[in-house]
């Protein structure tokens, strides 16, 4: 699977990148080979990033980059790239199996067993085990949600005082899932 994602206007696929530099600081590719500045920062590609912007994270891993601009490379012996790069890996070290993930989305949310929660949520979730939705994002209740946050805390089988058989069947689901989920990970690395 060949993911695209949309980086401060700029498309950046492996197609489009050609290998050009890109911006450390807001994560833009380098359009073409002669232009050396970024249009959105104002700072020639490569340069590290000023110490009080917002860094970019991979939409796919969701990590944010260093405050030298760049993520550990999931290849032996290459040491850190920019986010750019650090995105055409995950065609070869995926995070997970996002086409399982699509296949049960509706919308902008997925269902999982009878219940739905926000597609966004869930996968961040599957991913980083973080429910917080990230940052400037509100936190959504629902069944999966609160298994999610069970599952991280007391893990599969536990025994909560006060449960509820919503909660232990979306406990179970989820828990399914994310097994499913994170052996496409574990088989292709």
């Amino acid at each position: 699977m060949k993911l695209s994602f949309s980086l401060g206007g700029q498309r950046s696929d492996n197609a489009s990148r050609g290998g050009g530099l890109s911006c450390l600081q807001c994560g833009t590719a380098a359009p073409t080979p002669d232009i050396t500045f970024c249009r959105r920062c104002g700072l020639p590609f490569g340069a590290e990033p000023r110490s009080d912007a917002t860094l970019p994270s991979c939409p796919s891993c969701y990590q944010t980059v260093g405050d030298d601009g760049r993520l550990p490379s999931h290849r032996s012996n290459v040491g850190r790239v920019d986010l750019v790069a650090h995105m055409e890996e995950h065609d070869q070290f995926p995070v997970g199996d996002d086409d399982l993930l699509e296949s049960m989305r509706v919308g902008d949310r997925i269902r999982i067993g009878r219940w739905e929660a926000p597609f966004d949520l869930v996968r961040r979730y599957l991913v980083t085990g973080a429910i917080d939705g990230g940052r400037g994002r509100s936190f959504q209740h629902s069944a999966i949600v609160t298994a999610m946050a069970q599952l991280g805390r007391w893990g599969a089988d536990a025994e909560i005082f006060g449960d509820q058989q919503e909660w232990r069947e979306a406990r179970a689901v989820v828990a399914e899932l994310m097994e499913r989920y994170q052996r496409s990970a574990r088989l292709s690395a």
